[in-house]
């Protein structure tokens, strides 16, 4: 069986062709960084554009470089939410339009279990069950993941997802966008002890997130350094932002996976191919007796080949779309 995987959730126009032992044929990403870069976020309005000139294109290359052609795909997979809603139904209506006219299934796929089960695309695989953690610009979320289709919500943000912490603090520092990368180059300069940034636990049993506090208190802090006609210290701010966001994001998840009971955890979401967040995490689930499985940055990042293996379990469960099936903006899994 081959699938053909659209992903649009956001500002990156995604195809993929993988085959269901979780082969990647190919993988495609269309960044929109630089229409969004001079306004220091996504546009929605933009965004969505921008996926309507690109899906067709995107996708026959996700064709061409898989070496195959449409007669060959046995079954197509989008996401369905959450997202801009926006940029989604280009997506997703792109692939239910497509396997109407060609008479295949067709599934809706919630970006979260992607990022949830893109692991898998890995070798070594995590065995079922396990703990998941899921931080990306729009999500900053922990889960117990029983199989491919059943996960469990264990913690949330409350406000900032982590990598939308990294994007403001980024426009705050005039670093452009996105924000993730400009900072974790500029941390490795840093002193990650320099600045004693606030770190939110939320309570000595909440494996729940809050990031406002800390953005609030990086706008404080070089405020208050711009007032005293002092230089900022930019790496150091960068690498004690950076450590209050990895510290916390680390001590939950392990904190989690105690509670589960799991000996294994999983990496997702965007701000995952943080390095500094990679190394942390590693270091702390040796040192707990916990296997970490990593996803390569690209299967970090949005990309449709995770939305692929997603359809694929859903597929089976015989969890189709119809042709009225919805976008959401909202996930019901968070």
């Amino acid at each position: 069986m081959l699938i053909l995987a659209i992903e649009s959730s956001c500002d990156d126009t995604a195809a993929a062709v993988l085959e269901p032992e979780n082969r990647v044929r190919s993988s495609v990403v269309s960044s929109q960084n630089e229409i969004h870069a001079r306004f220091g976020g996504i546009v929605p309005e933009l965004a969505s554009r921008r996926h309507i000139e690109m899906i067709r294109p995107v996708v026959d290359e996700a064709l061409a470089q898989a070496g195959v052609g449409l007669d060959d795909i046995d079954l197509i997979a989008a996401t369905r939410g959450p997202g801009l809603v926006g940029s989604l139904l280009v997506g997703f209506t792109f692939a239910k339009a497509l396997a109407l006219v060609r008479g295949l299934p067709c599934v809706g796929v919630d970006h979260m279990a992607g990022h949830l089960l893109s692991c898998l695309l890995e070798n070594p695989q995590p065995a079922f069950p396990y703990t998941a953690l899921i931080v990306s610009g729009g999500n900053t979320s922990l889960f117990a993941v029983d199989d491919p289709l059943t996960f469990t919500r264990l913690g949330r943000t409350r406000d900032d997802a982590a990598g939308e912490a990294f994007d403001k603090v980024a426009k705050l520092l005039g670093l452009g966008y996105p924000g993730g990368p400009a900072i974790s180059h500029l941390a490795a300069d840093g002193d990650p002890a320099a600045i004693a940034f606030p770190r939110a636990r939320l309570g000595e049993d909440s494996l729940d997130f809050s990031f406002s506090g800390l953005k609030t208190s990086v706008a404080a802090h070089v405020d208050g350094q711009r007032r005293s006609g002092a230089p900022l210290a930019v790496a150091d701010i960068c690498a004690s932002f950076q450590e209050a966001v990895v510290d916390v994001l680390a001590d939950k998840t392990l904190a989690a996976a105690e509670r589960t009971g799991h000996r294994r955890v999983v990496l997702g979401g965007g701000v995952a191919a943080n390095p500094r967040l990679r190394a942390v995490l590693a270091e702390r689930c040796a040192a707990r007796g916990f296997k970490l499985f990593l996803p390569a940055p690209a299967l970090c990042t949005d990309n449709a080949a995770m939305i692929g293996l997603a359809g694929y379990y859903r597929f089976l469960a015989g969890q189709l779309a119809a042709a009225d099936t919805d976008a959401y903006s909202r996930s019901p899994l968070n």
